[in-house]
């Protein structure tokens, strides 16, 4: 069995960027990884700074480079448990010993059961204003069912509709759109009308098609924490895993940085995130081996004092 200081779970900027921090630390450290992006569908990184505008996947790779170059190790595999002690089991019959695990595994977006969403996620169907609201501003920009979106996105465009869906808006709700030069289309919407692989509106139970190039939702956010809560991680009322800044669970020696425990986390967060976690995970070597180190010294005394 293959052994590292640390083992990280996800290659995502969260669990790249703390491998980064550890093998730059000297630490013999592995990524395992499925290849499985959250953010594969779209087409830039924004709000970044130096790597606005880069394609996620060219992010990802430029990360996995880096790690390598320091000495890292890269595991193309699914986890499929993580014994206490650590064992992390591959799904392919692998086993990596680890002191420390590090779970980046970020989250899976659950859309609205709309026909023709998902084919168009990261495209033209968006969820975050600050990621993409500036690749569609000023075009005829529509809001599914999310109040918080639709007051939001008139700093991105004045033509904005908003559309309830199966949601029942308030006389304030209302008020709060219309004054904010938001149109309501209210019915339930049934599609989208898409032409020339591109979004040109959406379409109602009435019939009615209202045209719009760009469709913000609001997505259920689902951390990834399998692995986390089979732990014993405590999870909090919203059902993310309870860490302190750093990342630390209440589990000894578990940490979680990125999406899995913070579901606004952007790429630039998920980062800062994951050196966090990095830093705080050496500390935590290092008092291990200070004391390892103290203890090999008193025996080493004690040999010396009392020779058989």
């Amino acid at each position: 069995m293959d052994s590292f200081d640390v083992v990280v779970i996800g290659g995502g900027a969260a669990g790249l960027n703390a491998a980064v921090v550890l093998a730059r630390a000297r630490r013999r450290v592995a990524v395992v990884d499925a290849g499985e992006p959250r953010n594969a569908p779209a087409a830039h990184v924004h709000g970044f700074l130096s790597r606005d505008g880069m394609a996620p996947g060219r992010l990802l790779e430029v990360g996995r480079a880096e790690v390598v170059g320091y000495g890292g190790a890269l595991v193309t595999d699914r986890v499929v448990r993580i014994e206490p002690g650590f064992a992390v089991l591959l799904a392919g019959g692998r086993a990596l010993r680890a002191r420390r695990v590090l779970v980046a595994t970020g989250l899976r977006d659950e859309l609205p059961d709309v026909p023709g969403l998902r084919a168009r996620w990261g495209r033209d169907v968006l969820h975050c204003p600050y990621c993409h609201g500036y690749e569609v501003r000023d075009r005829p920009i529509g809001v599914l069912g999310s109040l918080h979106l639709g007051l939001l996105l008139p700093q991105w465009s004045a033509d904005t509709v908003f559309f309830p869906h199966r949601t029942e808006l308030s006389a304030g709700e209302r008020e709060q759109l219309v004054a904010r030069g938001v149109r309501i289309a209210d019915g339930e919407v049934t599609g989208l009308v898409v032409d020339g692989d591109v979004l040109r509106g959406v379409e109602l139970a009435d019939g009615r098609v209202v045209p719009r190039s760009a469709l913000f939702v609001a997505p259920r956010f689902v951390p990834r924490a399998e692995l986390l809560t089979g732990l014993g991680c405590a999870t909090d009322d919203a059902g993310r895993v309870r860490t302190d800044p750093t990342g630390r669970t209440g589990v000894p020696g578990v940490w979680a940085a990125g999406n899995v425990v913070d579901p606004r986390a952007q790429v630039v967060t998920a980062a800062g995130a994951g050196c966090a976690a990095a830093i705080a995970l050496n500390a935590d070597l290092v008092q291990e081996d200070v004391q390892r180190a103290v203890a090999a010294v008193g025996v080493r005394t004690r040999l010396a004092t009392h020779p058989h």
